[in-house]
């Protein structure tokens, strides 16, 4: 009992040691942790104050350079400063010259104004002192004198206008014609066409003169037929082998010479088999007006033409006037209006088609009464064509008052057209006549001595007598002379009016 007693107290003893021992081992190891600790702080420390040294180092020398920087940047704004100060005292001073010398000068303005001023008066007293003098030596007033003088400056006057208004026609006129040579001579170059003259009679060859009698036939029964069917009139005469047609309308005429044709080489002529070939040949002959008239729309660049105008501008092919094939002239006149409207920069379309459908009525003017301009004016409206060229259709020979551009570009080519020599032909006796109505023309002014139409009445020339008539009445006299000529005479293209004054010296040596 005693043993598990002594061996219980040495058991607890043990644990007390041992427990003794761990504690004191526990705390030398916690003193030592605790050491460790302050050594590590106090080194942190030593660390932080030499890194806060470091850091107030360069602060202190960040502000020294700041410092440095702002005081350098201080001088040289007070240098700037100065440099403006004065440069403003010069300006002051200058201003402060610039003033008294003005003034100075205002002050002698001042003395010269007033010295001019009684200068003035001076030479106002010395004005009227000579004008009293000059009224004494003269015996006039000044109002006298200056309505004279007034009277000699105005005589003067006219005549140094006159003058100046002559040269100054002259240059234009000079100009003026040169500009419309330019624009006349490369529209016309650039267009050549060819002269078609035919007449109101059509001659048909015939094979023999047998043909004539068949012609005829019995008591005269197939040329009546003929005659009948057609509307044209069948002459036989003694020509040889041919046959002459004639009648005004050139489209019965085409008709005509077509069934004749036919008869002729089918041999059997009678008055049934007339009537067929009649319509056979009308037929052709529309059918061919109709090709005619799309290709001169074709050819003059109109496009867009109602079908009714295409045939009346077909039926031109067969209508003649002063012996100029028209349909041929209206496509000449379409190329030259195009021509003169692109010259001129107006519009091209419309003097184009005005050109072309001009002398559209003339292929009904033996139906319509009225003038061919009018009656193709209306056609060309009733068809639906533009008011241009209805207006430029209506007012080309000037009888429908003012006209447009246009209208005066299609009136210039017409004239062109019909102009130039060999395009047109008229009897012996209406030239002849118009020659004689040019001259009486001119003979019937004052002052005229004799007067002549040459270039086949293109041109008229007149003598006057020096005596009565003065440089300056001679050009107002080729107005007058050219004004009464376009009133009172129709005539084709235009007429140069040249007025000749020539001063003649003559003495005779004995």
């Amino acid at each position: 009992m005693e043993s598990i007693v002594v061996i219980i107290a040495i058991a607890i003893g043990v644990g007390l040691l041992g427990t003794a021992l761990g504690f004191f081992g526990r705390q030398a190891i916690l003193m030592g942790t605790v050491r460790s600790t302050q050594r590590e702080a106090e080194k942190a420390l030593l660390e932080t104050a030499a890194k806060q040294k470091e850091l107030l180092v360069e602060a202190k020398e960040k502000a020294v350079l700041l410092r440095t920087e702002a005081e350098a940047e201080l001088r040289e704004r007070r240098q700037e400063q100065q440099r403006l100060e004065r440069r403003l005292t010069q300006k002051e001073e200058n201003l402060e010259r610039k003033l008294e010398s003005l003034e100075q000068k205002e002050r002698n303005l001042a003395q010269k104004e007033k010295e001019t001023q009684q200068l003035h008066q001076q030479m106002e007293g010395l004005k009227t002192q000579q004008l009293e003098k000059l009224e004494a030596i003269s015996g006039m007033s000044s109002a006298e004198a200056k309505g004279i003088l007034m009277h000699n400056i105005e005589e003067e006057s006219q005549l140094d206008i006159a003058r100046r208004l002559r040269e100054m026609e002259a240059r234009l006129k000079e100009e003026g014609d040169q500009i419309a040579r330019d624009i006349l001579s490369q529209a016309i170059q650039r267009l050549a066409t060819d002269v078609v003259g035919e007449t109101t009679v059509t001659v048909v060859p015939i094979p023999s003169d047998d043909m004539k009698g068949r012609l005829i036939g019995r008591e005269g029964r197939n040329i009546r037929a003929l005659e009948a069917a057609t509307g044209v009139d069948l002459i036989i005469d003694d020509t040889p082998e041919s046959v002459i047609l004639s009648s005004f309308d050139s489209v019965r005429r085409e008709i005509a010479r077509v069934a004749l044709n036919k008869l002729i080489l089918d041999g059997r002529i009678h008055p049934a088999r007339i009537e067929e070939m009649v319509g056979k040949a009308r037929t052709e002959v529309e059918a061919t007006i109709k090709a005619e008239g799309e290709d001169a729309a074709y050819k003059s660049g109109v496009h867009g033409l109602h079908p009714e105008l295409i045939k009346l501008l077909g039926r031109l092919k067969y209508r003649t006037s002063y012996g100029q094939n028209v349909l041929m002239h209206s496509i000449e006149v379409a190329h030259i209006s195009g021509m003169l409207a692109a010259e001129l920069k107006a519009n091209v379309k419309i003097a184009k088609a005005a050109g072309l459908l001009h002398d559209l009525g003339k292929a009904v003017d033996h139906e319509v009464e009225g003038p061919h301009a009018a009656i193709g004016a209306d056609l060309v409206q009733r068809f639906g064509r533009s008011p241009e060229i209805v207006k430029a259709i209506a007012g080309h020979h000037g009888e429908a008052g003012p006209n447009s551009v246009e209208g005066f570009i299609v009136a210039a080519a017409d004239a062109i057209s019909g102009g130039r020599p060999g395009a047109r032909r008229e009897s012996l006796d209406h030239y002849v006549k118009r020659l004689e109505a040019l001259e009486s023309v001119a003979n019937s002014f004052a002052g005229v001595e004799k007067s002549y139409a040459i270039q086949a009445g293109r041109e008229v020339r007149i003598m006057v007598k020096p005596e009565q008539v003065d440089d300056l009445s001679a050009m107002r006299l080729a107005r007058d002379i050219v004004k009464k000529i376009e009133e009172t005479m129709e005539y084709p293209g235009q007429i140069k009016v040249t007025v000749i004054r020539e001063t003649r010296a003559v003495e005779i040596a004995k």
